[in-house]
């Protein structure tokens, strides 16, 4: 009992903040890039406020957006791994405060902290889930319903706490790409959603739970 209530009570943020040589905190302002595909990967971020684009590019120049990270998440965690050059680029979608941490400071600090470490590993088994979950999303369900489960993801539904119902702003450029269609597909798709009282604008992109409907209906 006592070993879960200190997984309960043990603060991330609170912990990376103590960790001395080798972090880092940086201010990010919007649309600045973070780090570049092909860059040497020597380091994890932590989001502490903001929030981050992931994309990759192909061999061909064709860019897509691989995730929308926001406070709280963790980023780069691909040069504990091995992973010696960075796979995809990270921008500020949004001014964004990060604590970067270097690869041999984050591993000291997941071996000196059971709870950090505990905390990490599930978080990354949370992460590779929601990757094969989009994986058979691009499968098998249509763009409609890709777009749905997006927004429904981007405003927090299913997981603990309030839905975050109101999306900060994000492109309908963005989306396409982050379910592998077009806008005009995507803009289509949203009047639908809004003229079926699933989303509306009001200083933000507002998701109501009805959204759920597109996503389980056959």
């Amino acid at each position: 009992m006592a070993a879960a209530k200190k997984a309960r009570d043990f603060d991330p943020h609170t912990f990376l903040a103590t960790i001395g040589e080798g972090r880092k905190s940086l201010a990010v302002a919007k649309r600045q890039s973070i780090f570049t595909q092909g860059d040497t990967a020597d380091a994890v971020f932590y989001i502490q406020r903001g929030r981050v684009r992931l994309t990759v590019v192909s061999k061909t120049g064709r860019e897509a957006t691989i995730g929308i990270l926001s406070e709280g998440s963790f980023f780069g965690e691909g040069a504990l791994a091995g992973q010696l050059l960075r796979m995809g680029s990270a921008a500020a979608m949004t001014a964004c405060e990060l604590l970067r941490v270097e690869k041999k400071a984050m591993m000291n600090a997941l071996h000196r902290e059971h709870a950090f470490s505990d905390m990490f590993v599930a978080y990354l088994l949370a992460r590779n889930i929601r990757y094969e979950e989009d994986l058979v999303d691009h499968l098998f369900n249509s763009s409609e319903k890709r777009l749905a489960r997006i927004l429904l993801l981007l405003a927090h539904f299913g997981k603990d706490g309030v839905p975050q119902t109101v999306i900060p702003k994000i492109s309908q450029e963005i989306l396409a790409e982050m379910i592998g269609t077009t806008r005009s597909r995507v803009s289509f798709f949203m009047n639908r959603f809004r003229k079926l009282g699933f989303i509306h604008y009001n200083g933000g992109l507002q998701v109501h739970s009805s959204l759920l409907n597109v996503v389980i209906h056959d």
